[in-house]
């Protein structure tokens, strides 16, 4: 279960954080929220498509068909697909924005050990009191992100009014088990297809057609989640034991703090 904590000096100056090793943070996750920056690299490599949140759409990536579960975190905790989220990418740190203020604040998941040390890892404050450049560049990141999630409600609301934003109805099978998706809707390509030409180049200067065509091109990603329910199957069976709390995990991971 997710701590959050605001970060402060009162509250982390002379601790640290450890970056990453492995993704069972993310294990429990069916959906991964996205921004549209993200779908160049999403596309190609995860089912995506849109939920209904309150009358409002927003892009997520589908991790799996079953609530409670996410088919790309394998049982050692290594991410099994080409392309991470940038929701993932940043923890244990995440931007919140709280009722009435003027802008999102940076926190911290204080769970799990993943920050807070008092040992090994990375300063959350220098000798002055002032942010690290490792907090800086997670700063960095998260303002990035949360500029493009504009864009993209921008872009997803454009297409909801054109009315080509319609329910996906899935079923898929993991392992004996047939699993119904509910709730996700997809670009409906026909609907697309029939918009008049006014309506259709207003989505073109609303900059909305490249979502709109990633997700289109992201649903030929299907059935990968069935090959990664059986590869679970398998891995479980054979190969891996208890997710172990250190693993071997790329360095250069956190150093290309990008959308891409």
């Amino acid at each position: 279960m997710s701590q959050l904590a605001r970060v402060s000096r009162e509250r982390h100056a002379g601790k640290r954080w450890r970056r990453l090793t492995h993704y069972g943070f993310a294990a429990t996750q069916a959906v991964a929220p996205l921004v549209g920056a993200e779908l160049v690299k999403a596309a190609p490599a995860l089912p995506t498509g849109f939920l209904d949140l309150s009358g409002r759409f927003v892009l997520v990536a589908l991790l799996s068909p079953i609530s409670g579960r996410n088919l790309f975190v394998g049982p050692d905790g290594r991410w099994l697909a080409r392309y991470v989220p940038a929701t993932f990418r940043s923890w244990p740190f995440l931007l919140i924005r709280q009722e009435e203020a003027e802008r999102a604040v940076l926190c911290v998941d204080e769970a799990n050990g993943l920050a807070g040390a008092d040992g090994a890892g990375e300063d959350f404050f220098d000798p002055a009191g002032n942010p690290s450049s490792a907090v800086k560049g997670v700063l960095e990141f998260l303002t990035a992100v949360e500029a493009q999630r504009t864009a993209t409600d921008l872009a997803i609301a454009a297409l909801a009014a054109a009315k080509v934003i319609r329910p996906w109805e899935i079923t898929l099978k993991t392992g004996e088990q047939t699993s119904p998706v509910q709730g996700l809707h997809r670009v409906d390509e026909a609907a697309l297809n029939a918009l008049s030409d006014e309506a259709f180049v207003n989505l073109r200067k609303a900059g909305t057609l490249p979502m709109a065509y990633a997700q289109l091109l992201s649903m030929h990603q299907l059935p990968l989640l069935e090959r990664l329910a059986q590869m679970q199957q398998h891995l479980t069976q054979t190969a891996y034991g208890q997710l172990p709390e250190e693993l071997p995990f790329d360095p250069d991971a956190w150093k290309r703090l990008r959308l891409d």
